[in-house]
């Protein structure tokens, strides 16, 4: 049977090991991938006491658990297909790696989404999609400090986060920095439309309808659990003017062809899986023939050296310059009062038509 990149794919299947002199005598264990020492029986041990806590409370410890079990299980159980690779050839349509994305990607994001929490505080919320959840409410404070040409200004922003299988739920690095760019720029923000596209708690989108920003929420038309916290950062920040629909990448929808013209279309961190990055500009090019002079603002975490968007971009006949983080303040590593972006590598793009008009 073959896999979605072509591979055929295997199980795991325990074989029992040929009989040699000197390795298994009668009444031994058969080992699995060789005797494991003491020290690794007792590791797989502890990882088997978090799973089952994560199974007997919260929804929370389960997911805790789980990648704990990612972490530190040994070798002899890992999943034989190994590690996946993505990469974006040049004239070549990324290649989606092998596997669950959940598994692939939750050992790889579970420390950071711990640090992301730090600081956060329980929230009430209840509602049927969120129950069961975890909640908590995430402040970031915006500030500029008093000086020549600086009023002094200040923002606070609440967005709920939950402990979740879904990226949405919580907020990332690039969306700090996204967030501190358009504060950076909020002067040039009342009356714009914009648009914020795989939102999720919409930290980027919230601060700039509280700059007075025209704001659509977006996040996949089959995610409802993001699409209702996208919903709760509005009404949490008192935004009720402010929309909330389902998009999802490379999908012509009624929604999708319903939206007006827009001036600036908000991305964080959804160059993520490279099998996307095709259907994301897709969307971004039709949202952009609407209005040729419209921008995409993304920020991008640096995973992989061997990820490019240059070849779609020359595709898609579009354009991209990197805006230093220095230049409007984002080159540290805690943002807004918050504990991201961290020490994580993350990059501002400015994208679009490679000519004023098409």
């Amino acid at each position: 049977m073959l896999g979605r990149s072509g591979m055929p794919n295997s199980r795991l299947t325990a074989v029992a090991p040929t009989p040699s002199s000197g390795c298994i005598t009668s009444g031994s264990a058969l080992p699995f991938r060789g005797q494991l020492p003491v020290g690794a029986w007792l590791v797989h041990l502890f990882c088997l006491i978090c799973l089952a806590l994560g199974w007997f409370f919260s929804p929370c410890g389960q997911f805790v658990a789980r990648g704990v079990l990612c972490l530190f299980l040994p070798s002899g159980f890992s999943d034989p297909t190994g590690p996946a690779e993505d990469h974006v050839t040049p004239g070549k349509r990324p290649q989606p790696a092998q596997g669950p994305v959940g598994a692939r990607n939750l050992a790889a994001r579970l420390p950071l989404l711990l640090r992301s929490f730090q600081g956060a505080t329980e929230s009430s919320l209840s509602e049927r999609e969120l129950r069961g959840h975890v909640v908590r409410t995430q402040r970031f404070r915006f500030s500029e400090e008093p000086g020549l040409g600086a009023d002094g200004a200040m923002l606070e922003v609440c967005v709920p986060q939950v402990l979740h299988l879904q990226y949405g739920m919580y907020v990332w690095p690039c969306a700090v920095v996204l967030a501190q760019y358009l504060w950076f720029h909020r002067r040039c923000l009342p009356g714009k439309a914009i648009l914020e596209i795989g939102a999720g708690v919409s930290l980027p989108g919230i601060v700039a309808a509280k700059c007075g920003a025209e704001v659509i929420l977006s996040d996949s038309s089959e995610l409802p659990h993001c699409l209702e916290i996208c919903r709760k950062s509005c009404q949490m920040n008192d935004l009720p003017q402010v929309r909330v629909v389902g998009l999802t990448w490379g999908h012509v929808s009624q929604d999708l062809l319903a939206l007006p013209s827009q001036d600036i279309i908000l991305a964080s961190d959804v160059f993520f899986e490279p099998e996307d990055f095709e259907d994301i500009l897709t969307t971004v090019y039709f949202l952009m023939q609407k209005n040729p002079k419209a921008q995409l603002w993304s920020t991008y975490q640096v995973r992989s050296a061997d990820w490019s968007l240059e070849a779609l971009l020359y595709k898609w006949d579009m354009k991209c310059v990197h805006i230093p983080l220095e230049s409007f303040d984002a080159d540290k590593e805690d943002i807004a009062e918050s504990a991201l972006p961290g020490r994580h590598t993350v990059e501002m793009l400015v994208i679009s038509f490679a000519k004023d008009s098409l």
